[in-house]
């Protein structure tokens, strides 16, 4: 502003004030300012504290570096203002997430009001009742007061007749159902927009987005990763010794799977092509991978046991040796 000095004589602070806000078109009304609370020293304000004359003048500078500069209180957005966006996670079964299909969520959200039609008022106008009608609002900054411009009404002295449906803000809220389509081969996390389906725009303003996060539902033979499907199938000592064909489920329906001599337990064998359709990759899918589970039968008869023992010394590998060499 140019004064920095702690004895401030009053009216050479007015003089410049006025001289100052000449010609700029600020709306200051300075018949209210009270620039006497701007002089510091002991002999002109009694009884006042050490320093209280330099922090009146810090908020004096303050206040004037922001009205000269034309800096304003923030208005309220009288346009059309666009809707927020929405997030839900959707859960969905197994079996819909595999093959596709109609899902349906209840969702709560922020419809446009049916009487104001987003409008958020009804057409009349009302004194403002910030101003009183004034169009100016008085504040205090230290010793002094200004009169501004109504932040509310913009200085008209009136406002929009506020709906009484939505209380002026133009949306209302309710709980709606929501459907919308699950693709064949939809993953765990995957994440669907569903446009204009968030909270409704005020003004005229578009509506937001719905974004659903999905969570598919868990199977109890079944398990899936990505577009593989997993599972775990038992077979008999016979079958994984000799080798056999032995039928497994998958998500098509049974099919027969190749059980090579010598299978351990544990051991993974892969059906191409029986896993999931893939919604990123159209006319790929994944695999089912089998996990093999050797079922130790439990000998009830002596015949059975004579026949183990036998097996035993035809076959007396040990085959903790390889464990051991590697200590």
């Amino acid at each position: 502003m140019g004064f920095y000095s702690d004895q401030i004589d009053p009216a050479t602070a007015e003089a410049y004030a006025r001289q100052s806000g000449a010609g700029r078109g600020t709306p200051v009304d300075f018949g209210g300012f009270d620039f006497s609370g701007f002089q510091s020293g002991p002999g002109q304000h009694p009884g006042a504290q050490a320093g209280a004359g330099s922090a009146s003048w810090g908020s004096f500078k303050d206040i004037f570096s922001g009205m000269f500069t034309g800096a304003q209180q923030p208005q309220r957005a009288r346009g059309p203002q666009p809707g927020t966006d929405l997030e839900y996670q959707a859960t969905v079964d197994f079996w819909t997430a595999i093959r596709g299909g109609q899902a349906r969520l209840e969702v709560h959200r922020q419809d446009t009001c049916p009487t104001c039609h987003g409008q958020a008022s009804t057409g009349g106008s009302i004194q403002c009742p910030e101003c009183n009608g004034t169009g100016q609002v008085t504040q205090m900054g230290g010793r002094m007061k200004f009169n501004i411009t109504c932040p509310r009404c913009s200085g008209s002295g009136h406002t929009a007749s506020a709906c009484g449906t939505c209380q002026g803000e133009g949306v209302v809220s309710r709980t709606e159902p929501v459907e919308f389509r699950i693709k064949a081969g939809t993953r765990d996390g995957q994440r669907i927009r569903l446009q204009g389906k968030g909270n409704a725009g005020v003004n005229g303003g578009a509506p937001g987005d719905l974004f659903l996060i999905v969570r598919t539902g868990t199977h109890p033979v079944f398990t899936r990763q990505g577009d593989d499907i997993h599972l775990t199938v038992p077979v008999t000592v016979p079958e994984a010794s000799l080798g056999a064909k032995v039928d497994v489920p998958t998500i098509d329906g049974r099919a027969q799977l190749k059980i090579p001599p010598g299978t351990q337990s544990g051991q993974k064998l892969r059906m191409r092509e029986r896993g999931v359709e893939s919604a990123q990759r159209p006319g790929q899918r994944g695999d089912e991978i089998v996990t093999v589970e050797v079922v130790v039968p439990t000998l009830g008869d002596e015949r059975s046991r004579e026949i183990m023992r036998e097996l035993a010394k035809l076959n007396n590998q040990d085959p903790r040796v390889a464990l051991f060499d590697k200590l």
